[in-house]
């Protein structure tokens, strides 16, 4: 069981962790403190969610099949016993994604198979490393997690940190975050891979492994965009 802290305690625990910081004679949450810990972080930090939104078709529509803004703390919460109080950003964007990916079906002689659209593993890998990762300077503009009939996008707001490249991602070896607090809270609670090679082994061998597409990583200036292909799935 893991010790109690008191209400005496926790301010203290929460400047040294960086989760609050003195401001004007007083304490105020961090950026990060607001994001994992906040009841409502939007209040301060309206870009602080996902607009998530599944189309008909391949391209934007107003025809939407399911739209939803998700708002709230970014990580989940759950009693001492493990039964869940809350879902974060992170699992209800998931959730999301699965109950409007799809799925496709074939026939193996007499029986019928089917799978999901995609892998849920790289799916989850996307959004995590879009909230973790994105400039939460940017304001007024979500993560946008889109949903084709062929396609998933992740769009992240703002550019790669410094040092940070596509070929590096692709490798396994980027160790550069530009939330590095946020990151190693989300690695804690196991929602990030510890050696940075969750690009790599996450989404990029998990859509190979899982229907033979390369997944699509497109670094602009303003915005990082994650790309996974649906394709018709055969029996190998």
């Amino acid at each position: 069981m893991q010790p109690r802290i008191s209400t005496a305690q926790a301010p203290r625990l929460l400047l040294n962790s960086d989760f609050l910081t003195r401001l004007e004679g007083g304490t105020c949450a961090t950026v990060a403190g607001l994001l994992l810990f906040g009841r409502s972080p939007n209040r301060r930090l309206p870009q602080a969610g996902v607009s998530a939104v599944a189309f008909p078709g391949s391209e934007k529509d107003y025809n939407t099949t399911d739209e939803e803004r998700i708002r709230g703390p970014l990580i989940s919460y759950v009693t001492d016993e493990g039964s869940p109080v809350h879902k974060g950003v992170i699992d209800q964007t998931v959730d999301f994604v699965k109950r409007n990916m799809g799925s496709e079906a074939w026939l193996e002689g007499a029986r019928r198979i089917r799978k999901a659209s995609l892998p849920i593993e790289a799916v989850r890998e996307a959004v995590v490393n879009a909230l973790a990762h994105r400039d939460y300077w940017w304001e007024g503009t979500d993560v946008e997690v889109s949903l084709y009939a062929d396609r998933l996008e992740v769009i992240s707001p703002g550019g790669l940190p410094n040092g940070v490249t596509v070929e590096k991602m692709r490798e396994g070896v980027v160790r550069v975050a530009r939330n590095e607090l946020l990151k190693e809270i989300l690695r804690d609670y196991r929602y990030i891979e510890h050696y940075g090679m969750g690009v790599r082994n996450r989404i990029i061998n998990a859509m190979r492994e899982h229907n033979g597409t390369q997944p699509d990583l497109i670094a602009e200036d303003h915005r990082f965009t994650v790309r996974l292909h649906k394709v018709p799935l055969s029996p190998t």
